[in-house]
């Protein structure tokens, strides 16, 4: 190739080296241009034409291993100077993508050997030479596998979960019978509760009254006790525990030899009670002894059931409902508080599962507008399990009888710790409302709602419920393994509703510390029956 200058400098002329073919002529007017200018324009090009070669060098090297021509250094160059991109990579994924299509409706050919884990299947690959729609069949195949064995481990753990939570732990059965082994030989323990001088106060309304109905010794210990050292006016605190017959001479041994000082304690038993007896309440005797309820609680529980169209969460739910403690007398005897008590005019009910961590003299000063109780309620959180709960999670709303009586969005409450008035109480039909939705969903062959004392109660106190602040009570420690600790820390009372409570060795261990620092493990019945060991 050479340049030629016509003798006037007029024009410039590129042509090949055989002279014969110009392949470029420019031709310069003489006002625009100079000799000055043409040599710096002349210089420019000397010095940029080395870059240009340098670049061109890299590219082609970083791309010696994949191009080995200058057609496919074209081919590489070329969108990218246009601002286009190779899309071989994304026609891959788009024919994986609908590879995985066809396979997913499919079926799994009969027989089909799958691979044990990942590695073996890129083993298999490699073997065998699978081609993709092969490899795509056999992972879905795969995933199959692994979610049934996870749903399947899934169904036992909740399973052997229920039958941890419904078990007695042997410390607290040992404490049980060494207590009352000890009422039949120690007069001490004999002694009456509270001394015939401090009886007059059992219906002192103007001391503060507890209510606690449990058949769990350990449990009631840890209530009382916390109670009563989070209390600001411990002597003002009278306790009302109420068990059963079996449980009855253990929990007076217990309270007997060791009082809460200065509160005050009585223990009754159920039996205690002349006029709560089974022809009296007709509604207990029935859920006790009909046989549909027997089987529903003492079947196979996974027998006859279509697992594969329940979810983990609803078999769950499904599982606690089956605690025996819902076909228990001291869990429905709450709602005849006002007539074991006819005396007293506010109380404070309490289950066994709950620790007090501030003073509540509070609760019992709240004006409850002419309300008869007083409780947290349920439907102002994001938590799914405890605090986002109405109607329609307690309810079978395909139900008529219930479709027609209840909203369901109506806002839930907790049971378990709560304030009621018993002077308004009386001048209500809460019980009789509470006993024929009972008899109804007896009747209903328990499609209205799963057995507990929650759901009838919901609709008992309709329109009775005056909300108090959530801090007072907060829920979900047997259910939640990710509790919020300092959200514990500030509550008054916390509480371990659901299967995994602080006295079982399947409690959450960083909540039990709150439970357990008002166990007196220098006792010698706590230590002799070793509770909570490991």
């Amino acid at each position: 190739m050479q340049l030629h200058f016509s003798p006037s400098m007029r024009s410039i002329t590129i042509s090949s080296s055989n002279g014969f073919i110009d392949l470029m002529k420019i031709k310069v007017a003489a006002r625009h241009i100079s000799y000055r200018t043409l040599f710096h324009t002349i210089l420019i090009l000397a010095f940029l034409l080395p870059f240009v070669f340098i670049l061109t060098a890299v590219v082609t090297l970083e791309g010696v291993n994949k191009c080995s021509s200058f057609d496919c250094l074209g081919r590489r160059l070329g969108p990218r100077l246009l601002g286009r991109v190779d899309d071989s990579g994304q026609r891959l994924v788009r024919d994986f993508h609908k590879i995985l299509n066809q396979v997913k409706t499919e079926e799994t050919p009969a027989g089909l050997k799958l691979p044990d884990s990942f590695d073996q299947l890129v083993s298999d690959m490699v073997n065998n030479h699978y081609d993709a729609r092969t490899f795509a069949l056999i992972l879905r195949a795969m995933m199959e596998k692994f979610e049934r064995e996870i749903r399947q481990s899934k169904f036992a753990e909740l399973m052997n979960k229920h039958f941890a939570a419904s078990s007695i732990p042997k410390g607290i059965h040992c404490l049980s019978l060494r207590l009352t082994d000890e009422y039949s030989s120690n007069a001490h323990a004999r002694k009456q509760l509270p001394p015939a001088e401090l009886l007059p106060l059992l219906s002192d309304n103007s001391y503060h009254h507890f209510i606690l109905s449990t058949d769990n010794i350990l449990a009631a210990s840890v209530v009382v006790t916390s109670t009563v050292q989070s209390s600001l006016k411990p002597e003002k605190i009278v306790f009302h525990v109420i068990t059963d017959k079996k449980t009855y001479a253990g929990m007076h041994s217990w309270f007997a030899l060791n009082p809460p000082s200065p509160a005050i304690v009585e223990v009754k038993g159920v039996h205690q009670f002349d006029w709560l007896t089974r022809e009296n309440v007709p509604v207990l005797e029935a859920v006790e002894n009909q046989n549909g309820i027997r089987n529903y609680y003492h079947g196979n529980h996974i027998a006859g059931a279509n697992l594969s169209d329940t979810t983990p969460r609803t078999f769950a739910s499904k599982l606690q409902a089956r605690s025996p403690k819902y076909i228990s007398l001291l869990n429905h005897l709450r709602i005849y508080i006002p007539e074991l008590f006819p005396n007293l005019d506010k109380v404070v009910f309490l289950d066994d599962d709950v620790v007090i961590q501030r003073d509540l003299s509070p609760l019992l000063e709240i004006d409850l507008g002419g309300k008869v109780n007083g409780a947290v309620e349920t439907c102002r959180g994001e938590d799914e399990w405890v605090m986002s709960k109405r109607f329609r999670n307690y309810f079978n709303f395909s139900h008529p009888l219930v479709a027609q009586n209840l909203d369901p969005e109506e806002c839930a409450w907790a049971y378990g710790m709560n304030v009621f008035d018993l002077r308004a109480w009386r001048k209500t039909n809460i019980k009789e409302t509470y006993h024929s939705w009972l008899k109804e969903n007896l009747k209903s062959n328990l499609t209205m709602w799963k057995l507990g004392t929650l759901p009838p109660a919901l609709i008992a106190f309709k329109g009775h419920v005056h909300p108090i602040d959530p801090p007072w009570h907060m829920l979900g420690l047997g259910y939640q393994n990710r509790t919020n600790i300092e959200s514990v820390q500030k509550a008054a009372v916390i509480h371990y509703n659901g299967q995994s409570k602080p006295w079982l060795q399947i409690g959450f261990e960083h909540l039990r510390p709150f439970w357990t620092k008002y166990v007196n493990y220098s006792n010698d019945f706590i230590s002799n029956c070793h509770i909570l060991d490991s």
